[in-house]
C-alpha cells in the first residue's frame, strides 16, 4: 500500500473528517407510536460545531452486537437545523421505526434508555434545503410516508423558522392515526404558521372524520390530488421521501404534471430485495485490480479482489471509511470518480445530476477497469 499526504498550504483550515464517530449522551427517549420511538442525543460544546447540519440530514448510529459485528443504521435528524451564524445544536433528535429482524431499531426500542451513551457519526447527506438560498416568496412542498416525515420535519421547521415570507406543502400518507410519527410536531407547525403551511394526511387503512378518504399516495391519485391542492407549476422544490414504492410513483406523477426533474429531490428510506439492480454493462470487471482514494487529505492505493465493492477495498486500508447502509440507500459512501471505469449494481441516493457529474457510492460500485481513482473528500 503506498500513502501520501500532501502539504496543507499555509493558513489552509483543516479538512472536515468524513465518518467520523464520537459517544453522544442519550438525554431522552420518547415513545411516538407503538413501532416507533424519538432519541434526543446531548452534543457536549466542544463537539457542537462538528454535528452542525443542513436541514435534511441524517446521522449514522453504530454498536457493536453479538460476537463483535458492528451494526450501523442511518436516521434522518427531525431537530431543526441551528441558526447559520449561531452554534452548532446543543441536541440532535431522530427518528427510529422498529422494523421486523431489524438489528438496531429493536435494540434502539427495547434496550436504549436515558443516560446510555452512542456511537454517532457526524451529519452528512444531501436530501437538503438551505433557506438563505430560498428565492424571495419560496413555496416547497413534500410527499412523504411513514417514517419519511423525519427529514422533512426538520426542512419545514427551519425553513419557516429562517423565511418569514416562506410557505411549505406537506402531504403525508401512513397506515392509521396511531402509526403516523410526529403527529404533534406537525400539528405544533400547523398552529404556529397556520398560513404558509399546509397539511394533508391520508391513512391507507383507516377512514378520517375530514380530509381525504383512505387509500394509498399512489402515482394515479398524485397526479389528480395535487393540482387540487396547490399551484403545482409555481413550487419551488419538490421533496419526497419514504418507501421506494412511494418516491418512485411520486416522481412520476411529477413528471406527468410537467414538473422539471431538477426541482425534484428524492430520499428513500426502504427498498424491496426484488427492486432491481442497476443493469451491468457488456464489459466484465478484472478479477484483480487497484483502487486509490482520497479521504480526508490523504490518499491511498489497495488492490480490489475478485468481485470485491471499491468501499470494501479501502476499508482494508482506511477503517475510518465513510458509510453505514451498504445497500445503495442513504449514500454515505459518495465519491467521486476521478478516472477509471466502475459499475454500479444499486442506487437509490443519488441524483441523475450526481451521477452525470461523476459521482458514485463506493459501497455499490466494482472496478471495470484496472486501475480506479475515487475522491470522498468533493
Amino acid at each position: 500500500m503506498a500513502v501520501s499526504v500532501p502539504p496543507a498550504p499555509a493558513g489552509s483550515p483543516r479538512p472536515a473528517r468524513h465518518g467520523a464517530f464520537h459517544r453522544l449522551t442519550v438525554a431522552a427517549v420518547d415513545r411516538l407510536t407503538d413501532d416507533s420511538v424519538a432519541l434526543t442525543l446531548s452534543v457536549p460544546e466542544e463537539l457542537r460545531a462538528e454535528y452542525r447540519h443542513a436541514p435534511g440530514q441524517h446521522l449514522t448510529l453504530r454498536r457493536t452486537a453479538g460476537e463483535g459485528a458492528e451494526v450501523r443504521r442511518t436516521y434522518s435528524i427531525c431537530s431543526p437545523a441551528p441558526a447559520a451564524d449561531g452554534p452548532g445544536p446543543a441536541v440532535l433528535r431522530v427518528g427510529v421505526r422498529l422494523v421486523e429482524g431489524g438489528e438496531f431499531s429493536t435494540f434502539a426500542h427495547k434496550e436504549i434508555a436515558a443516560g446510555d451513551e452512542l456511537d454517532v457519526m457526524v451529519p452528512a447527506g444531501r436530501f437538503t434545503l438551505d433557506p438563505a438560498a430560498a428565492p424571495a416568496g419560496a413555496h416547497y412542498a413534500a410527499i412523504v410516508g411513514g417514517s419519511g416525515i423525519t427529514p422533512v420535519l426538520s426542512i419545514a421547521a427551519t425553513l419557516l423558522a429562517a423565511r418569514p415570507d416562506a410557505r411549505f406543502c406537506l402531504v403525508r400518507g401512513d397506515r392509521t392515526a396511531a402509526s403516523t410519527m410526529f403527529l404533534e410536531e406537525v400539528a405544533d407547525l400547523k398552529d404556529r404558521y397556520p398560513d404558509r403551511f399546509q397539511l394533508v394526511t391520508a391513512l391507507s387503512r383507516e377512514e378520517q372524520e375530514a380530509g381525504l378518504p383512505s387509500g394509498r399516495l399512489d402515482e394515479a391519485r398524485l397526479t389528480s390530488l395535487l393540482p387540487a391542492l396547490l399551484p403545482v407549476p409555481e413550487v419551488t422544490g419538490w421533496y419526497l421521501c419514504g418507501p421506494y414504492g412511494l418516491v418512485e410513483g411520486a416522481e412520476r406523477a411529477l413528471g406527468a404534471l410537467g414538473v422539471a426533474r431538477t426541482r425534484v429531490h428524492e430520499e428513500v428510506f426502504h427498498v424491496e430485495d426484488t427492486t432491481p439492480a442497476v443493469p451491468a454493462p457488456t464489459s466484465a470487471a478484472p478479477a484483480h485490480g487497484r483502487v486509490t482514494a482520497r479521504l480526508d487529505g490523504r490518499s491511498g492505493t489497495w488492490p480490489v479482489q475478485d468481485g470485491e465493492s471499491l468501499l470494501d477495498a479501502v476499508l482494508r486500508g482506511r477503517a475510518d471509511a465513510p458509510y453505514a447502509c451498504k445497500g445503495g440507500v442513504c449514500g454515505t459512501c459518495r465519491a467521486f470518480l476521478v478516472t477509471g471505469e466502475v459499475r454500479m449494481e444499486r442506487n437509490f441516493a443519488l441524483e441523475e445530476e450526481e451521477t452525470e457529474a461523476g459521482f458514485v457510492l463506493a459501497c455499490q460500485s466494482h472496478a471495470v477497469s484496472e486501475e480506479v481513482e475515487i475522491d470522498f473528500d468533493r
